[in-house]
């Protein structure tokens, strides 16, 4: 053998031994045929100085343009460009120092076929979306639940704060159970790898972007269940964090640039303040540390005005819709982001899949507050994109206070038309999502005091209302808790663990009470699955009299009348009071009970009645 040949053999032997192992990538893998083809790609190596490395890359379409050697040795950022007719398969990255090479194998696989079919299809008003939490819902797999060498080994359901052990698998095991319930849509807390050392379960303060939590099953698991969905011509609306992560993030613990992160002389919680944002008075202190200061001490504030953080967020959104299947996107604390960067990102993902949607949350307090971050109709100097909100206005300044207030000339029931008179200033508020409760905040049915016939109203109007439904597991059965900790409205939805005495997915050791509003959201949202007006139809509303709420949804082919007595006492309807809506009608039909009624009819106090009219 000449020198040549042992050399090449050697460099081979060498370069076999080294795949995957010298050096971790991300975006773990590409597609091809994407319109995101400059690929940023972190590389992460074990030693400092190592990106003092040569780099190289020999592959049919994949070009890199760019070396960029960050701050921290260990770290490059590698700009590759993926042509239109370069084919999957794997790109080999080979790290060369002196007469040493090392390779590490980086897949480029096929785009998804069906995009805009079969997944990134958004989620809109014609949908109903079901919200829950893995670690509370179902254990499908108890072999999971603990995972050596993670930092939580909790396992113990009698507490609030630790992991219980529900799972991917067993969210596959009751989709019959949503979509029977008329469930469109699944959104979840985050899934991506939660390696913190406690207060696991609710998946905020992820450490790894491209690591699907192995407590919930992993990659495999994730995939299976977004299968499982799109089988069904369901959704997967995936929870989205750029704001911040946790503080065992690998970026944190070893970051890559000193600026990967915002930094502040001692830690600097945000205001939680939003008016500093648009405030035409606000200083600049007080925007940046509402943008910029840290969520809490357990997750440190990115910053993306660092372009290589920017291109990180952005391309592991693009990687997971298209790894995954995701249909939609739900984007956390949302004003707590760099805006330009948001901006950046809602129209990368829109670029790449036209028809997938996004919706922020923006716990803020006023329709123009909220209406800033998301698309509206005010002049303004900067211009937010967001799709939609997650609507707190419609629930703190509308269906609470029509439930728990009484009657008055800016109370009660007055607010909610109120609020929704405000729609005004949304470019659309279909796109906002309604809602009566979630993981953080008291449940509906304790902030109606337990009131069975209250918790049937805003259930009514959650289904009815203008913009996407959403409602909080067990919410159907009545689960109840205080915010205050957080931990009693995270509680087990009853049935999903071996050995549960209650079950609600079955209907075993459920009060008759329970039963009953469980068969009232199904009859409801079977309903609306299959109601134009209901699902994409206008809304009108009439000015409410004496505790008397009257709203229509209509299109050309139904109309839908909707009447809330939020009094204490029986109240008389008339189609005359209505005639915009109801000329040319003569009857009605209770669209839960199939009762027809004519013209004039009395509603019972408490009450909220659907009634689809008849001519």
């Amino acid at each position: 053998m000449n020198k040549r040949l042992f050399f090449l053999s050697l460099f081979s032997l060498v370069v076999s031994f080294s795949y995957a192992q010298y050096a971790k990538l991300y975006p773990t893998n590409w597609f091809t045929g994407m319109h995101w083809n400059k690929v940023q790609i972190l590389v992460r190596g074990e030693y400092d100085g190592f990106n003092k490395e040569n780099v190289r890359i020999n592959y049919p379409g994949v070009q890199l343009t760019k070396i960029n050697r960050l701050e921290n040795g260990k770290y490059f950022a590698l700009d590759i460009t993926v042509s239109a007719n370069a084919k999957p398969g794997e790109v080999i990255i080979e790290f060369i120092s002196g007469t040493k090479a090392h390779a590490v194998a980086w897949p480029l696989k096929a785009k998804r076929s069906g995009n805009g079919s079969s997944y990134a299809k958004g989620v809109t008003s014609a949908d109903f979306i079901y919200f829950l939490m893995p670690d509370r819902f179902s254990n499908g797999d108890e072999s999971n639940d603990k995972i050596s060498g993670m930092r939580d080994q909790s396992l113990n359901r009698d507490s609030i704060y630790h992991r219980h052990g529900g799972d991917l698998q067993g969210v596959i095991n009751h989709l019959d159970y949503l979509q029977q319930m008329g469930v469109t849509t699944l959104w979840m807390t985050p899934v991506l790898e939660n390696d913190m050392p406690n207060r696991t379960e609710h998946g905020y303060a992820f450490t790894d972007h491209y690591k699907i939590e192995p407590r919930f099953g992993g990659e495999v698991q994730y995939k299976k269940l977004s299968d499982e969905l799109h089988k069904r011509g369901m959704k997967l609306i995936q929870d989205a964090v750029y704001n911040h992560v946790g503080r065992f993030h690998f970026t944190f613990l070893d970051p890559p640039m000193k600026d990967w992160y915002h930094q502040w002389p001692t830690f600097t919680q945000t205001s939680y303040k939003d008016q500093p944002l648009f405030d035409p008075y606000a200083s600049k202190q007080d925007a940046k540390r509402t943008a910029d200061g840290w969520f809490t001490t357990e997750m440190p504030d990115l910053n993306q005005s660092n372009p290589y953080v920017a291109n990180f967020l952005i391309q592991h959104a693009l990687w997971s819709v298209e790894e995954f299947g995701v249909d939609g996107w739900r984007i956390d604390t949302y004003l707590y982001n760099n805006l330009p960067f948001m901006n950046r990102c809602n129209k990368a993902l829109s670029d790449e899949y036209p028809k997938i949607t996004y919706f922020g949350e923006n716990w803020v307090h006023g329709v123009i507050n909220q209406a800033y971050f998301v698309e509206n109709k005010m002049d303004l100097p900067f211009k937010n994109n967001l799709q939609g909100a997650i609507d707190f206005q419609a629930l703190f300044y509308g269906i609470q206070p029509a439930l728990t207030q009484p009657f008055g000339w800016n109370e009660g029931v007055t607010k909610l038309y109120t609020t929704l008179s405000n729609d005004i200033i949304y470019k659309d508020p279909t796109r906002n999502l309604i809602f009566l409760d979630n993981h953080d905040m008291t449940r509906f049915f304790t902030t109606v005091k337990e009131d069975i016939a209250k918790a049937k109203m805003g259930i009514a109007w959650l289904l009815t209302c203008r913009g996407i439904p959403q409602m909080y597991y067990g919410t159907e059965i009545l689960m109840k808790g205080e915010s205050n900790p957080d931990g009693w409205v995270r509680l087990d939805f009853p049935g999903g663990w071996k050995g549960d005495q209650k079950n609600a997915f079955t209907g075993t050791g459920l009060t008759e009470a329970e039963l009953d509003m469980q068969q009232y959201v199904k009859t409801l949202a079977n309903y609306r699955k299959q109601s134009s007006a209901l699902k994409t139809g206008k809304l009108m509303q009439y000015l409410p009299n004496d505790g008397l709420y009257v709203y229509f949804r209509y299109d050309a082919n139904q109309t839908v009348m909707c009447v809330m007595n939020t009094g204490d006492k029986e109240k008389t309807v008339e189609f005359s009071k209505f005639a915009e809506r109801t000329a040319g009608f003569s009857k009605s039909k209770d669209v839960i009970t199939g009762a027809v009624t004519g013209e004039k009819f009395n509603i019972a106090p408490q009450k909220m009645s659907i009634l689809e009219l008849q001519k």
